[in-house]
């Protein structure tokens, strides 16, 4: 059996036919090792082309100490993943696929102690690209931490394991 078609047969198994993704238990999934188990996101909330990941305040994640603001990366971190998470939402399904362009305009810092929400949302699908936009806040949309647009390159899923 070639690498290809063991690929095939692997995405068959973790994908099967019909699947459709469900945003809570993927979020749930993938927010329980990793970067974001590490960081401690959580699943908060989704629609049928958004969904809103948490990330309760922690001190180890904090920037600089006598602030008690959270540290720039683990926020990049929630938006990048709220976002791609986003795509499947819209798609209802799970493909590979790689972040293009993923800009984050930072417009103040989290208030120390508060839980920060990314709500991302993936507002237009095309062949083989999807964009997507999102905020972070720490408890009121109209006064977000951060803002985000991208791109992710939608990958077949067939063929993914070439060499």
């Amino acid at each position: 059996m070639s690498k290809d078609e063991k690929a095939a047969g692997l995405m068959k198994t973790i994908m099967p036919e019909g699947f459709v993704f469900d945003p809570e238990r993927g979020a749930r999934w993938f927010t329980r090792a990793g970067h974001t188990g590490f960081l401690g996101m959580e699943y908060h909330d989704h629609g049928e082309d958004w969904i809103e990941l948490a990330l309760p305040w922690r001190e180890d994640l904090v920037g600089v100490e006598e602030t008690g603001v959270l540290a720039s990366g683990p926020i990049i971190s929630l938006l990048d993943n709220a976002t791609s998470m986003s795509v499947w939402t819209r798609q209802g399904t799970f493909n590979p696929q790689v972040t293009l362009d993923l800009r984050i305009d930072y417009v103040r810092a989290a208030t120390p102690g508060k839980t920060v929400i990314a709500r991302a949302e993936c507002y237009q699908v095309r062949r083989s690209m999807a964009f997507v936009r999102g905020i972070a806040h720490d408890g009121d949309m109209t006064d977000p931490v951060a803002h985000t647009a991208g791109i992710f390159m939608l990958v077949s899923s067939e063929g993914w394991s070439k060499p």
